[in-house]
């Protein structure tokens, strides 16, 4: 089984900790989301695990190895970290080629990756042509060249298309399904839902969280019921005589918390109250990621002062 082990790694620049005794494993088989705030630590603990930094203490090893021991690295690891890492007077099969010799790959590989990347047609363009979405897809078709066990991008939506969100949601999902090992770093929650099966959550160097994603979110997030009826009074007595907490809004519309479609529905039945809607109110990541996060942010802005209005006259 490959998989990646982060066992009490730390990193210190200049006294200060950008890594602290962090431990979690990334298993085959799935899609793990690495969440965290700026400066959390995912872009330091990802170049440990690839061997671009030396650890202060600790270990970072896939399939039980460290990165500087593999014979011919881009067989046994994927990367993405930087999408501007290829050299800009070269043509995109130039680069997948360059790279394919460095590791005694085959060089059909280089078209196949081009063409599943979506890049076939413009491969004989030089790269400081390319837009960022294409060189997005450039360094996710290097990271795929080695046809390798285990991936780790970093931001790899950054700059995409729709179509293209589309096409590495998809693609990693993919890859999980064939029993890889898919670490994926990134700050666009919603998107990171569409496609994790794991979350690792990161807060100033720290392991915050290691979890399935829906348990993450459920054990964060209250469920909430939304309901509708022509009878807003009578639904909020019956609901606070019930002990349900709940908030009113607007064209008789409340919001029962902490509580279930079928709860509310039993309740507004047994005293024939009309219903004209009810539905459950989907928790999501970016709030549960917010709730545990917020005291971990390391830059964070504040609102701008709001300009007072003049009097009307």
């Amino acid at each position: 089984m490959t998989s990646i082990d982060v066992q009490d790694l730390t990193k210190e620049y200049g006294g200060r900790r950008a890594v602290d005794h962090l431990t979690f494993r990334v298993l085959p088989g799935r899609v793990t989301g690495f969440l965290g705030p700026n400066g959390a630590g995912k872009s330091t603990t990802m170049r440990l695990v690839l061997g671009l930094d030396r650890p202060t203490s600790g270990s970072a090893r896939i399939g039980g190895r460290a990165y500087a021991t593999l014979h011919r690295p881009l067989r046994s690891v994927g990367a993405l970290l930087d999408a501007r890492a290829a050299h800009g007077s070269r043509t995109a099969r130039d680069h997948l080629r360059a790279l394919a010799a460095s590791n005694r790959l085959p060089g059909r590989r280089v078209d196949e990756v081009l063409d599943q990347a979506g890049l076939a047609s413009v491969a004989r363009h030089r790269v400081k042509t390319y837009s960022l979405g294409m060189r997005q897809r450039l360094g996710i078709a290097a990271a795929l060249l080695g046809d390798p066990p285990v991936v780790l991008l970093d931001e790899p939506s950054n700059g995409l298309d729709p179509e293209g969100i589309i096409w590495i949601r998809e693609l990693m999902r993919e890859l999980a399904r064939e029993g890889r090992t898919v670490l994926v770093s990134s700050h666009l929650m919603n998107e990171t839902a569409s496609f994790a099966d794991h979350l690792v959550v990161l807060g100033r160097g720290r392991l915050l969280a290691d979890t399935p994603l829906r348990e993450f979110i459920d054990a964060r997030v209250r469920p909430r019921v939304r309901v509708r009826t022509t009878e807003g009074a009578v639904l909020g007595d019956l609901l606070a005589r019930h002990g349900i907490e709940s908030v009113r809004g607007e064209d008789g519309r409340w919001t029962a918390l902490g509580a279930r479609v079928e709860d509310i529905g039993r309740l507004a039945a047994a005293v024939n109250l009309p219903v004209l809607e009810l539905a459950a109110e989907e928790a999501t990541l970016e709030e549960a990621y917010l709730d545990l996060t917020t005291s971990e942010t390391e830059f964070a802005g504040t609102p701008a002062p709001t300009r007072p209005q003049e009097a009307r006259p």
